[in-house]
């Protein structure tokens, strides 16, 4: 919901990105220096198979945008602020992500500013895309353009930064689709950078340079970082569809800009020339502006403040296109508002029906109000009945995520749920009056009945959220036992307790609840005992448990606290280990009900606890790293050298065995890599296979393995991925492909105890990513592959798997076993399609197409397929009429069995 953590989370990500270790520190090879002679290791990157989930919670951050198509019934999509963007499936009742191919090194591009369907090609959708405007984000913004449904996308970079993640970011549509000609389409810039417009659909931009006005509103002028003193600028473009005709430019458009004496312009030659509208309110700031063009309406939602968070006063009205006549129809009188407007819908089936939102109404809830007259009455989603006693319009049903009552049981006239807050998007299906959703600060609320509401029953609201995850994710752990099979830290909600992957939690850790959690762990050796810290608006910055995290207690902050930081719990669970945020090192027997200071550690510093021996801890701070054997009592700083000298780190001690530790991190200016020792941190070895390395986990060892895997988020072999070690990282497999980025993976990562090949991945607004292998347990040979054809001596297995179709467009899995007895050293698979099928995008692989006949190759780095092993790869096609699967696949001239 990003209400209380904005800007130290932003903050805190700046940090973490621009200081060193994150997108923005990319370099093409890290510091060599190290206190190790060892010979460089040889680089060795294998390719296996994964399959990707979500661990699910549903939503967990604001949705600040929906979008349906105006010609394909059940084409709708959402935009979220860092998340990326999503496209609904009618048949499943789902939301399945499309920008999850953006890669580490243009993280910010999973910030949506914008998203336009196109209102003539149904198959194309762009996405205006950029996470800040200041130096935090690293690259500029671009415009993303697709011919499936986002299926595949291809990209224009723009020369200046967007912001899905900045003040304003509600607003909108800021990018938009000439319904008439839809190769015209024009974008809204923050900055100070202008209206920009395209007439090759997307291809290129140029700058309308005769638009008279580039916004001046700022949140606070007084901000020095670039986040809250930046010009909010062009916030939405609308086009008047009765003014052209199919295939001629929309004469009259409409924009929209940050400007509170100044807020509407217009254009009616197609943008040749473009003025201020005259008579249009002043004191505010436009947040959305939907045009009737049945009925000759322009509505206008008013807010003085940009949103999402602030908005004290408001207003609606109706402008009449034919006669510019303006009318005040707001729901209530300025003087009662005590919120902005944002929120905007018109019922495309009966235009005359018109909804809002108060989209900053934090208390008690937020408010809908809908209009069945063109906004000449009005009434409300929940009125007074004898204050504080509400009545509902509505009933809300959250069992699919019981979660988003925070576990409140609040007084009225608040309720738990709530309706809501930064309720800035709302849509009624252009198609069906019944369905309205709308987005909030924690998730996607939805109905299909909206007009019992003008029948005088009541209305059911549900998540309509399955498949968007919007969590930014702080810390992961997998205990060894017990039933929580993952504990995650998140920002805003806190985190979740996963008995299940596959089903939404009951309830976030709660008793205390955090805003964010900073920093989990749990007891190796007692994995009941887990502990977590993080950030709160009052109380406890600390909690404890000991029944697996499954219920919580407070513990007792020592003086000056401010934030979480992070903790360890000792390897019995016996003792703790805390450096929060406001306050130095401190360490505690028992449950932290009186806190001593370390010694010998400065402020700040990140800990971790050895893995078998319990008064051993671990920490780290500014190149130094820093060792206690007295539970925490003292630290004394090691010798060793050549480590990072920012605090970009992360770094694990190895379960089940002292002095085994594990560190990854660094910057571009220095050193940055993963580094390994085995005497406490008193010498560490530099990987020199490894170009840079942000994260370090460990799971279930492979069969017949001595050590256990490792995991890491890094860049081996001149490649960004996430990479698997069965031989102590020796060599590695790159384990995710382009098609699964999932933007900056910087944050953490964990193998499974449990489960050989199951990896834990955080992401930064797209939630808990966990991948399961096809290797059925030895983990892959390596190899560097070749590029001939093979000769196989045994047989073949090939599953094809189609896991996306959409009218015209399909995405496809294929994965290929070697059940012979011999490994290949090089490997190509032939196939043909049935149907006229024509592949667009494939990964993993080189292909050909010569008319149905297809045939992939392997690339450098998957050649070598052991026997027993897979090798898979992916791609995106078109299809018409029938979608078939081959039906038969050669590896060379050996005929494969179909799975």
């Amino acid at each position: 919901m990003r209400r209380t953590r904005i800007l130290t989370a932003v903050l805190a990500l700046a940090a973490g990105l621009l200081v060193g270790g994150g997108p923005s520190a990319l370099a093409a090879n890290a510091n060599p220096n190290s206190n190790s002679n060892s010979k460089p290791a040889k680089v060795t990157v294998a390719a296996d198979t994964y399959t990707w989930h979500n661990a699910r919670i549903d939503g967990g951050g604001f949705v600040p945008g929906i979008v349906f198509n105006r010609k394909e019934k059940n084409l709708a999509y959402a935009r979220t602020d860092i998340g990326g963007a999503y496209r609904w499936q009618e048949s499943t009742k789902t939301w399945t992500p499309l920008l999850d191919s953006v890669g580490w090194d243009e993280w910010g591009h999973t910030g949506v500013v914008s998203l336009a369907s196109d209102p003539v090609a149904p198959d194309k959708v762009y996405a205006a895309v950029g996470t800040y405007t200041n130096s935090w984000d690293p690259t500029n913004g671009a415009v993303l353009r697709s011919a499936d449904r986002g299926g595949s996308w291809q990209k224009t970079d723009l020369p200046f930064k967007l912001g899905g993640n900045m003040p304003g970011r509600g607003m909108g549509e800021r990018l938009a689709v000439d319904p008439n000609k839809d190769s015209v389409l024009y974008l809204g810039a923050p900055s100070g950078k202008g209206l920009w417009r395209s007439t090759d659909s997307g291809v290129t931009w140029s700058q309308v340079t005769n638009f008279p006005n580039v916004g001046n509103y700022v949140q606070d002028p007084t901000d020095t970082t670039g986040y809250a003193n930046d010009n909010q600028g062009i916030v939405w473009v609308t086009f008047d569809e009765s003014t052209g005709t199919a295939g001629t430019a929309t004469k009259t458009i409409y924009v929209g800009v940050a400007d509170q004496a100044n807020a509407v312009y217009r254009s009616t030659d197609a943008g040749a020339t473009w003025s201020r509208v005259a008579g249009q309110p002043t004191g505010y700031l436009a947040h959305k502006g939907v045009l009737d063009a049945v009925n000759g309406y322009l509505y206008i939602a008013y807010s003085d403040k940009g949103g999402p968070y602030d908005g004290g006063k408001g207003q609606l009205w109706r402008y009449a296109t034919a006669t510019g006549t303006w009318t005040d129809i707001s729901p209530v009188a300025e003087a009662d508002t005590y919120y902005g407007f944002s929120g905007l819908t018109v019922d495309r089936q009966h235009p005359g029906t018109v909804m809002a939102t108060a989209s900053s109404s934090w208390w008690p809830d937020t408010q809908i109000f809908r209009s069945t007259d063109s906004g000449g009455t009005w009434t409300k989603a929940w009125d007074y009945t004898s204050y504080p006693n509400r009545a509902n319009r509505y009933t809300m049903d959250v069992s699919s995520s019981p979660w988003l009552t925070f576990g409140a049981n609040p007084s009225p006239p608040e309720q738990a749920p709530k309706l809501g807050w930064m309720t800035e998007s709302l849509e009624i299906d252009p198609f069906d009056s019944n369905r309205m959703m709308y987005g909030t600060g924690a998730t996607l609320y939805g109905t299909e009945n909206l007009t019992n509401w003008d029948s005088g029953g009541q209305f059911t609201v549900k998540p309509m959220v399955q498949g968007l995850e919007e969590t930014s994710v702080n810390d992961l752990a997998a205990p060894p036992s017990g039933g929580a099979q993952l504990l995650s830290a998140l920002g805003d909600i806190g985190g979740f307790r996963h008995t299940d992957l596959t089903k939404v939690p009951s309830m976030m850790f709660t008793s205390p609840n955090f805003t964010t959690t900073t920093s989990l762990d749990f007891a190796e050796s007692n994995p009941n005992t887990v502990v977590r810290v993080g950030n709160a608006d009052s109380g406890a910055h600390i909690a404890f448990s000991t029944d697996n995290g499954a219920n919580w207690f407070a513990g007792t902050d020592p003086s000056g606290v401010s934030g979480g930081g992070t903790v360890a719990a000792a390897a019995d669970g016996s003792r703790f280990v805390w450096s929060p945020a406001g306050a130095g090192v401190q360490y505690a027997t028992g449950f932290g009900s009186s806190w001593s200071a370390s010694s010998g550690i400065p402020a700040g510093a990140i800990v971790e606890s050895d893995r078998a021996d319990a008064k051993t801890f671990y920490g780290f701070k500014s190149g130094t790293f820093y060792v206690s054997s007295d539970g925490g009592a003292t630290f004394t700083a090691s010798t060793a050298a050549g480590l990072p000298a920012g605090d970009s780190v992360r770094f694990k001690a190895l379960p089940g065995t002292k002095g085994d530790v594990w560190l990854a991190g660094g910057a571009s200016d220095g050193a940055y890599g993963l580094w390994h020792s085995t005497d406490s941190g008193a010498t560490f070895t530099k990987l020199t296979n490894v170009d840079q390395a942000d994260t370090i986990g460990f799971g279930k060892a492979a069969t017949g393995a001595s050590y256990q895997t490792l995991y890491t988020s890094a860049k081996i072999g001149g490649v960004r991925g996430i990479f698997r070690s069965t031989d102590k990282g020796a060599t590695w497999t790159r384990i995710n492909d382009p098609a699964h980025q999932w933007g900056w993976t910087g944050a953490a990562i964990t193998g499974d105890p449990r489960i050989y090949g199951r990896v834990y991945i955080s992401t930064n607004g797209r939630g808990v990513i966990y991948g399961d292998s096809s290797d059925a347990g030895d983990g892959g040979t390596g190899g560097g592959g070749g590029g001939g054809t093979p000769t196989p001596t045994g047989a073949c297995t090939v599953t094809y798997r189609i896991t996306n179709q959409w009218t015209g467009g399909f995405q496809a899995d294929v994965q290929v076993t070697n059940t012979g007895s011999t490994p290949w050293n090089g490997w190509s698979l032939g196939w043909s399609f049935m149907d006229g099928q024509q592949i667009a995008q494939l990964w993993n692989a080189d292909y050909t197409q010569s008319g149905a006949t297809i045939t992939a190759k392997n690339v450098t780095w998957n050649g070598t397929v052991a026997a027993g092993s897979s090798v898979g790869f992916g791609f995106t096609g078109s299809w018409t009429g029938v979608n078939s699967k081959p039906g038969a696949f050669k590896v060379g001239d050996q005929a494969c069995t179909v799975a």
